[in-house]
């Protein structure tokens, strides 16, 4: 039978923040990982206390990776092209670097290979996204135990003015509502306490329960989401299912790090000091 104490090398690896389970695999290929003294193979399992050793050159090579902070416009995919719509990381270049970066490095071409999307924001969604060349960056943020919280602003109007609005409506119900009538002003006056608890911890999605969500009233038109999981297009999907549509959606903040200053289209460099 097999030890269900062995993983493989490179899941170990990446649990212990050493890297990515795709890092780990090239590093072992080049023969940079030691296991218990040995240079280790690919596809090699260890045990919980194996003694895991990098070579120097890993750690170099580790040191070169960036990770960029972009506010995305509207309009923009995270990732690959579609639909004729332009990636985020389209807009990384010397003309669209925020002058007013505190980083040190300057900007080389290649900075962009590999570099990829830790997390997602929708082509109509704006603010916060994360570009990363480390897979230690990337596992943090979106790695399947992350729970990393992020933060949006959500402006909304109701999808309409009728009693499905009242507290403990069914789904059903509220995705029949007629638009022809939002509340656009105020629509913290007439949205339920109920509901707004339910927007907090009650909902499904994909047959699932959502995890429990802070949501708080910015003003009398935008709620305030923090979220520590990431559906695809969650938020405006929780907002359906208690009447509400997202008519503005802006991620300001991931885990310690702020969008603060950073002007649309432009980015920076996530600074030496600073920690999701």
């Amino acid at each position: 039978m097999t030890d269900p104490t062995l993983s493989r090398l490179n899941k170990r690896m990446a649990e212990l923040g050493l890297c990515s389970r795709r890092e780990a695999d090239d590093w072992i290929a080049r023969g940079w990982v030691r296991v218990n003294g040995e240079v280790a193979a690919m596809g090699v399992k260890v045990l919980p206390d194996a003694r895991i050793e990098v070579d120097r050159q890993a750690h170099g090579q580790q040191e070169q990776r960036v990770t960029l902070l972009l506010n995305k416009p509207m309009g923009y995919v995270s990732g690959q092209a579609e639909d004729g719509h332009e990636p985020a990381v389209s807009l990384i270049n010397p003309r669209t670097h925020w002058r007013q970066d505190t980083a040190r490095l300057r900007f080389s071409p290649p900075q962009l290979r590999g570099l990829a999307p830790a997390g997602r924001l929708d082509i109509d969604s704006i603010g916060l996204l994360v570009l990363t060349q480390d897979g230690r960056v990337a596992r943090q943020l979106i790695g399947e135990d992350s729970v990393m919280e992020k933060e949006y602003l959500v402006r909304v109007r109701t999808l309409g003015s009728g009693p499905a609005l009242r507290a403990g409506a069914p789904a059903e119900e509220l995705q029949a509502i007629d638009e022809s009538d939002p509340v656009t002003t105020n629509v913290q006056s007439v949205f339920p306490p109920a509901q707004l608890a339910r927007l907090r911890h009650g909902l499904s999605l994909d047959g699932q329960p959502l995890k429990p969500a802070r949501v708080d009233w910015q003003n009398p038109e935008q709620l305030r989401f923090v979220l520590t999981e990431g559906k695809k297009r969650q938020i405006r999907r929780m907002c359906e299912l208690v009447g509400l549509k997202v008519v503005g959606l802006k991620r300001i903040r991931i885990g310690r790090v702020v969008l603060g200053a950073l002007p649309v289209g432009q980015w920076r460099y996530l600074g030496p000091h600073e920690r999701f």
